[in-house]
């Protein structure tokens, strides 16, 4: 059986933009994106912690390094500049690895100007190609 797991997460990444004039998506560090395995285009789930919104988007990638995260489109209305959010990618996983413990997400805490606090170097992939983070 298939299930849907979560594949990575970015953990109280903080919002540097909000553009309502864009055709729609959010923004995020390459840098980032690859440290967790997200892809450009890739659906992502958005919760904000400040207001609770919840909402589906997709990724796009902003310049390595900037540390930028960019509500762009309708979802620049669901938040603002200086919230911070949980940003959550899925997969479909055999149940089987799953519950031998051969599935582990890749999940990276950042600080209020979304540095990692686990450091991007920590983050591996195991045997099964799934990516996971040494010191979670």
């Amino acid at each position: 059986m298939q299930i849907e797991m979560l594949k990575a997460k970015l953990h109280q990444a903080c919002i540097t933009d909000a553009n309502v004039d864009y055709e729609g998506s959010f923004g995020i560090d390459t840098e980032l994106m690859d440290a967790v395995g997200m892809l450009p285009y890739e659906k992502v789930l958005i919760s904000n912690l400040n207001n609770g919104n919840r909402f589906e988007t997709y990724v796009i990638p902003e310049p390595a390094g900037s540390r930028r995260m960019c509500l762009q489109g309708a979802a620049a209305w669901l938040g603002a500049v200086g919230d911070r959010v949980i940003i959550m990618s899925f997969c479909t996983v055999d149940e089987a690895l799953v519950r031998k413990g051969k599935f582990k997400p890749c999940i990276l805490r950042l600080d209020e100007n979304n540095n990692p606090v686990s450091s991007i170097s920590s983050v591996t992939a195991s045997t099964d190609k799934v990516p996971t983070l040494k010191s979670c």
